[in-house]
């Protein structure tokens, strides 16, 4: 009896160990919950052989048979990677046309968001030799080959640089490069952030011609932040457009590489050029301007397949509101037509347009296409993601040019992602739900299954053996609109008791919260939150997306005003159930979802008890012009939409426990935002809490940064709601 008793006794202390509960410090010191990627590869040029970066390091070619990947032969040893008798770390890697040599890069050091330098290196298949790709001119970024695989373009000191491959010999484009000044063919910050374009040049298909834009940034006002560690701080400044303030002035050019000369392209009047893109098979240049009010966007052809290139204006998009820039832009091997996404018809679908002007759409219907994922030319195939099943959902698609034949490659529910390779016979497909880790797999471009790539089998087997609770979506019906909404309900959910309600709100336009998808460590931090007896809450308002145009524009000129009333509306709908504690609501957003839960608590009326603002918008004046303007104009022309919304204007009307985080070093949405809520607060004589991470940009990462963090926002939502 005694030797049974033990058994069970030990088999409860294992079974304890493994159904442990979450802490902050697994999900965000220890990374217990990370989900795996497939490791990345690249097709070669005839769409069957691929090349991937083995365990070791080797850059290795395989095969792509019927059923399996094939690794058949190493490409470049990472023996040989050495460089004054120091080996490389690989970070990436290019292969130049004819597939015989290699671009590689080391050392990536972030400048923004999606911007990097590193230092290039290139390695010849033949010689096996490795050699610095401009060790006088380093490090460098948006280095590539041009289409002929002779000469390797690159960026240094905001200048543009060329070497011939042949001879050696480094050429400097463009003189005129400078800091906070003068920008040749990569972007300004503003740019980078709000038209995600950080390469602004790209060569023509013969190799000819080089496009660029040039960004003269000399009259933009210049934003500085403190950067601390130092007995003097140093003071790190550089170029931001606040509403309604100078932007750079941009201009096309065109390099005849030959001869060397730079020719300005007139473009007419315009504010922006968000795009430039080549044919693939002629020298053909479609590039976009749009004005300032975003508003307006045009499609210009410059052509040089001729001795003479010219310029024409051959589509204009209008719009009462604004029209979305995208990467919805190809053109066609015609030579006479692109492809592009447009909301012209009040959802966001695939058009064919002429170079004559004709506009023809491809697909139709009460849903919104997501990304066009690519053309297989031969066979006139379409491929595309959409929101037709709903729009917390996403599928791919494929489809013919003419529009005929459309298939669902995905029917299964949930959030499904695509990379079409190189010669479009297969894509790298990815899935995954609320409550289920992503699955990375090969498949032809048919559908069918060639090859599990990651299956997240440990975490999926680990999440078995945690106390977790599944995500959940329901429909919340406001006096004014119907909203899509997610549920995590607590662990021990008991139906005849009241729990308090914790909402995760963003609400900004044009994104969703509320997804079938898998929300990586967001998603355990909530489940931390549900095991302590909390219902984790996620509502989108009018404003956000894949719900078509009307729904996500209707918030035009009055950013915060219908998704605040959606919020707060929601909210005390859901409060209404019987299972609720009303009066323990909380509410936290970050960055729009912080200038969310700053106005929640302050025109909420005391509905909430608790909220958490991280890196919020306080007065959109402080914000970048292309994101704000595009959606209120300029604080000129539209005050009253500026500052009936802004929270900074409503601190006398704080209730609640408020506590505002931001990371000092915030380029994105200044901490500035924080230093005037501070005082407006102040001013109000309103008590809230406070906490400021030195030397942090926008995402508050970095060391023990997130598990600081997120400790400490549990622990205020424990002790306050």
């Amino acid at each position: 009896m005694k030797i049974i008793l033990k058994v069970l006794f030990v088999a409860l202390l294992f079974q304890q160990a493994v159904a442990q509960n979450l802490t902050v410090e697994r999900i965000w010191r220890n990374y217990e919950f990370s989900a795996k990627g497939a490791s990345a590869y690249q097709m070669m040029n005839d769409g069957l052989h691929f090349v991937e970066m083995n365990e070791n390091g080797d850059i290795v070619r395989g095969l792509v048979s019927d059923d399996q990947l094939e690794k058949t032969k190493i490409l470049v040893p990472k023996s040989l990677l050495v460089y004054n008798d120091q080996p490389i770390a690989v970070a990436g890697y290019e292969f130049n046309s004819s597939e015989q040599k290699v671009l590689l890069w080391t050392a990536p050091k972030v400048i923004y968001r999606r911007s990097f330098e590193a230092f290039y290196f290139l390695f010849d298949l033949n010689t096996q030799k490795l050699e610095a790709l401009d060790a006088e001119h380093a490090p460098q970024t948006l280095a590539e080959y041009s289409p002929d695989g002779k000469k390797v373009s690159f960026i240094h000191g905001n200048d543009i640089f060329i070497k011939d491959l042949a001879s050696g010999k480094v050429s400097k484009v463009t003189a005129d490069g400078k800091r906070n000044k003068i920008i040749n063919g990569t972007t300004d910050w503003v740019y980078e952030e709000e038209f995600a374009l950080t390469k602004a040049y790209g060569w023509s298909p013969d190799s000819k011609y080089l496009a660029f834009l040039k960004f003269d940034e000399r009259e933009v006002p210049e934003f500085q932040m403190a950067m601390y560690g130092e007995l003097y701080p140093e003071q790190y400044k550089y170029k931001y457009p606040k509403a309604g303030e100078v932007n750079s002035k941009v201009t096309l050019n065109m390099v005849d590489i030959k001869s060397a000369k730079i020719q300005k392209i007139d473009l007419g009047a315009y504010e922006y050029i968000p795009r430039l893109k080549w044919s693939t098979q002629s020298n053909q240049l479609v590039v976009q301007t749009m004005n300032r009010h975003q508003n307006e966007l045009n499609y210009w052809l410059i052509d040089a397949t001729q001795k003479t290139v010219t310029t024409k204006k051959f589509f204009t998009e209008t719009s009462e509101t604004y029209v979305d820039v995208d990467n919805n832009l190809l053109v066609l091997q015609d030579g006479k037509s692109i492809l592009r996404t447009s909301e012209m018809s009040g959802f966001n679908h695939i058009y064919r347009l002429g170079f004559d002007g004709s506009n023809t759409a491809i697909t139709t219907g009460s849903w919104d296409v997501i990304e066009f994922l690519g053309l297989d030319e031969p066979t006139q195939t379409i491929y595309y993601a959409s929101a037709e099943p709903g729009a917390i959902y996403k599928s791919i698609y494929s489809i013919q040019l003419n529009g005929a034949l459309k298939k669902n490659l995905t029917p299964e529910l949930g959030y499904h992602n695509a990379e079409f390779l190189n010669g479009m016979k297969y894509f790298v497909h990815s899935f995954s739900n609320a409550n289920t880790p992503p699955v990375s797999v090969l498949r032809k471009a048919s559908g069918e299954l060639v090859e599990v790539l990651e299956d997240n089998a440990q975490l999926v087997s680990k999440m078995k053996n945690e106390k977790l609770s599944p995500k959940k979506f329901l429909t919340i019906t406001t006096p004014n609109a119907e909203l899509n909404a997610s549920l995590i309900l607590p662990t021990n959910y008991d139906p005849s008791k009241k729990y308090p309600v914790f909402v995760n709100v963003y609400g900004g336009p044009g994104h969703n919260e509320v997804l079938d998808s898998w929300d990586g460590n967001d998603y355990f931090f909530h489940n931390l939150l549900a095991q302590e007896g909390y219902m984790v809450l996620s509502i989108d308002p009018r404003g956000t997306q894949f719900r078509g145009a009307a729904f996500k524009k209707s918030t035009y000129l009055q950013l915060g005003k219908l998704e605040i009333q959606d919020v707060l509306d929601a909210t005390k709908v859901f409060a209404q159930r019987p299972d609720v504690d009303a009066a323990r609501l909380g509410i936290m957003g970050w960055s729009y979802g912080g200038f969310m839960s700053s106005l929640a608590m302050t025109k909420g009326n005391g509905l909430f008890k608790v909220g958490i603002a991280v890196a919020p918008v306080t007065n959109w004046r402080y914000y970048d012009n292309i994101y704000t303007e595009r959606f209120m104009r300029t604080p000129q022309e539209n005050a009253k939409g500026y500052d009936d919304n802004s929270p900074i204007n409503f601190a006398k009307d704080l209730q609640g426990k408020y506590f505002l985080i931001h990371g000092a070093a915030d380029d994105n949405v200044h901490y500035q935002n924080s230093m005037e809520m501070i005082s407006a607060l102040v001013k109000a004589n309103k008590q809230f809490d406070l906490f400021i991470y030195p030397n942090k940009n926008h995402g508050i990462y970095g060391g023990n940064t997130r598990n600081h963090l997120f400790n400490m926002i549990h622990d205020y939502i424990l002790d306050e709601l």
